[in-house]
């Protein structure tokens, strides 16, 4: 058995059985292997940054790791800025990364690169693989590492020699390690703090799903504390039933204004806040100076146990839905804004749909405002990164066929990873893109103003997409997938309702 093989069934065994995939000339014995080994489901992806946000889409959705087949250093870093981004969101992936073999290496061939060094940037765990005898023990190692306490991204370079030789072995899967429980002081800090008036518990990670989000919710309800989440969410349940919590703004301003007379934060899988960009006034932080921050439980530890115990300590009842008032909340009507928007989502996402929101400026009222909308999951962009949206969705679509996904997009982030409308068509993905076509960086001027800076016919130049317009039309029909372009809430509202109830992908242009 060559090491392809081994590694191929390996990673089967270890619970991989999904891979995104870029391949080039050194990854070829992995790909031939494919017909050999049954169990891998295989995507391809026209550019390596659909591949690697695919595969995070695919961890958060599913808390297992799918695998990326990218091609040397150079494929590595075309995939990099989506890998930035699964890192931030704590997801699971395991890259392999094919490299010329180790007797060529010498030679200083064109896509020699230090490409360990590279991988290093975004991955909890690198390893280049020596010989075939390692591959398989170094691939369930990499599965492994992946799911450690905290999940995260573990990166195998795979000379292609090690692939083509013979002689390999498939390595047994190996345990994962339980998440560290909390120590009690970190309880009964918690306790104290939410016990206080002014309070409020700071959610991230698994915080935001299942049995967390829940135990959150009747903590909340028992002591009165605000229920808070970051600016930038890798995964929440929300909609109807679900505990309401309120997201920090983006914007420093909002932010600052946000969390105003606030005396006590407890982070409970997440990190204390921070603007994505300082301004000219220094200030990195939304909470005022003097504010208690303390930490019930870090994103690498055992989240659910320390919210057990926390709400066992406070004597809380379980968590039961309150009753919203009203009938079912009705579309929007008329012109297009934002606000219109939110109220047209409310009203029609599908139950147990999954939202991904790189909406970006136009957006930021679209998630307070469908909070009782039908149960969903909604995921966002984490590391900053833009042109993560379409890549996410397309990962989101391969893990949970059930489920339409929704993805509210910019038009500007869009055009970082539009090639994953194609993978969307080519594997029948259940998607509805919505386009948020107002053909400029609308957030780019804003950050101008903020900062300080003074708009510009240069600046106008570089921060628009017209001269000429595009056209998300053509360009969606072009990669074979049917799309509409919506002018009125009214054209909004129809074609959305025909794309959810529609198999495969659809691509919606709001012109905005």
């Amino acid at each position: 058995m060559n090491g392809a093989e081994a590694l191929l069934r390996s990673l089967v065994d270890a619970g991989v059985d999904t891979c995104f995939s870029n391949p080039g000339t050194s990854e070829m014995h992995f790909v031939a292997a494919l017909d050999r080994v049954a169990g891998m489901r295989v995507v391809p992806a026209l550019a390596e940054g659909v591949a690697t946000g695919a595969a995070d889409g695919y961890g958060r959705m599913t808390r297992r790791p799918a695998a990326t087949l990218l091609h040397c250093g150079p494929g590595l870093a075309n995939g990099l800025a989506n890998l930035h981004n699964a890192r931030r969101a704590r997801s699971p992936i395991v890259n392999l990364i094919g490299d010329l073999s180790h007797s060529h290496r010498p030679a200083d061939p064109p896509l020699v690169m230090d490409t360990e060094a590279l991988a290093r940037t975004v991955s909890g765990w690198t390893k280049t693989v020596l010989d075939v005898q390692a591959v398989a023990h170094d691939g369930v190692a990499a599965a492994a590492a992946a799911l450690a306490a905290g999940r995260g991204i573990a990166s195998l370079v795979l000379p292609s020699d090690v692939c083509w030789s013979e002689g390999a072995q498939v390595a047994a899967p190996r345990e994962v390690a339980a998440r560290t429980p909390v120590d009690a002081a970190a309880v009964e800090r918690a306790w104290g703090a939410l016990s206080g008036p002014a309070s409020a518990l700071l959610l991230g990670g698994d915080a935001l799903t299942g049995d967390a989000l829940l135990l959150a919710g009747a903590i909340a309800r028992r002591t009165g504390a605000r229920l808070l989440t970051e600016s930038s969410i890798a995964r929440i349940e929300r909609g109807r039933g679900r505990p309401a919590v309120q997201r920090i703004p983006y914007a420093p301003s909002a932010a600052v204004s946000f969390m105003a007379g606030m005396k006590r934060l407890v982070l409970a899988g997440a990190k204390r806040p921070v603007f994505s960009f300082a301004g000219p006034d220094g200030r990195s932080r939304p909470e005022a100076d003097g504010v208690d921050v303390s930490t019930l439980a870090h994103g690498d530890e055992d989240v659910v146990d320390a919210l057990e115990r926390l709400a066992s300590s406070l004597d809380c009842d379980r968590w039961t839905a309150d009753e919203v008032q009203g009938g079912r909340a009705q579309p929007a009507s008329g012109a297009i804004d934002p606000d219109s928007l939110a109220r047209s989502l409310a009203a029609l996402l599908p139950p147990d749909s999954i939202v991904v929101d790189e909406s970006v400026s136009f957006g930021r009222s679209l998630f307070p405002q469908t909070q009782h909308a039908a149960a969903h999951d909604w995921l966002q962009l984490t590391g900053g990164a833009i042109g993560m949206g379409m890549p996410l969705a397309t990962g989101a679509a391969v893990a949970c066929p059930g489920r339409r996904v929704i993805n509210l997009e910019a038009d500007g982030s869009a055009l970082y990873t539009l090639q994953a409308l194609w993978t969307q068509a080519r594997e029948r993905l259940n998607v509805t893109t919505v386009i948020l076509s107002n053909r400029r960086y609308a957030i780019l001027f804003d950050e101008m103003k903020r900062v300080g800076a003074k708009t510009s016919t240069a600046a106008e130049s570089l921060l628009t997409l017209d001269r000429p317009d595009l056209d998300w039309v053509e360009l969606a029909s072009g990669f074979g997938v049917e799309a509409t372009r919506a002018c009125s809430m009214e054209d909004f509202n129809a074609v959305f309702q025909r794309s959810i109830e529609a198999d495969g992908p659809r691509l919606i242009e709001l012109v905005i």
